[in-house]
C-alpha cells in the first residue's frame, strides 16, 4: 500500500515518530536504529510497512531507515509467534547485519539481549529463517563473504566464545571478521585477539 514517506520529522516518541507530508501527519513505528537518526524538523524519507492486524483489529504504519532493515521486519513478523512489537524490539537490538549473521550462524544468544524474547522464540526465528537469508542480503548489510563459507565452524566458534563469557553479537561479529580457517581452534584464537584488539 505505502513504498515510502518523505517529509519532515515533527516529533519523536520513545516508540515512533511523526513525519509530516503534503499536510498530513504520518505516525510511524520505528526501531531505536531508525529513531537515533531522526531529529525534528529534518527531511525524511522512511520505508513503510502497513500492517493490519486481525486478532487485535488494530492498523498501524512502521517505518525504517533503510530497505535492509524493512525487509528483515517483514521477516521476522513472518516467523510464528513474532508480531510487530517484537520484531522492532529485534531491530532496535540488534544491526540487522547481526541478526543475519545470528540466523546464518544458528547463534540464538545474539537475542539474548532482546526484550520479550526468549530462547524458544529466539531457535524459532533461526529455524523459520535459515533459508531465507539471501546472498545479496547478506552482502548489502555488511557481513564479509568469509563469514557465509564454514558456517558450522563459525557457529562452533561463536559458542565457544559465548561460553567464555562474551555475549552472542560481541561474539558473532569478532567470528564474523574472522577470514577462512582450516580448524575451528584457529578461528577461536583470530576472534579473541579482535576482542582483545577492541577491549
Amino acid at each position: 500500500m505505502y513504498a515510502h514517506i518523505r517529509g519532515t520529522v515533527s516529533e519523536i516518541f520513545p516508540d515512533r515518530v511523526v513525519l509530516e507530508a503534503c499536510g498530513v501527519g504520518y505516525e510511524l513505528y520505528c526501531s531505536a536504529q531508525t529513531r537515533k537518526n531522526l531529529h525534528v524538523g529534518d527531511e525524511k524519507k522512511l520505508y513503510v510497512h502497513f500492517h493490519i492486524s486481525l486478532s487485535q483489529d488494530v492498523m498501524a504504519l512502521y517505518g525504517f531507515e533503510t530497505e535492509e532493515e524493512r525487509a528483515m521486519f517483514r521477516r521476522l513478523i513472518g516467523v510464528t509467534r513474532v508480531g510487530p512489537k517484537l520484531a522492532l524490539s529485534v531491530l532496535s537490538a540488534l544491526r540487522v547485519s547481526d541478526i543475519a549473521g545470528a540466523i546464518l550462524t544458528e547463534n540464538a544468544a545474539a537475542f539474548d539481549k532482546v526484550p520479550g524474547m526468549g530462547r524458544k522464540t529466539a531457535a524459532r526465528v533461526l529455524l523459520e529463517l535459515k533459508e531465507k537469508i539471501g546472498q545479496d542480503e547478506i552482502a548489502s548489510a555488511g557481513i564479509p563473504q568469509a563469514a557465509t563459507e564454514g558456517l558450522d565452524m563459525r557457529g562452533e566458534a561463536i559458542a565457544a566464545l559465548v561460553s567464555l563469557g562474551y555475549d552472542g553479537v560481541t561474539a558473532g561479529r569478532a567470528v564474523a571478521a574472522v577470514g577462512e580457517c582450516t580448524k575451528v581452534e584457529e578461528m577461536i584464537t583470530q576472534a579473541l585477539r579482535t576482542l582483545a584488539k577492541r577491549g
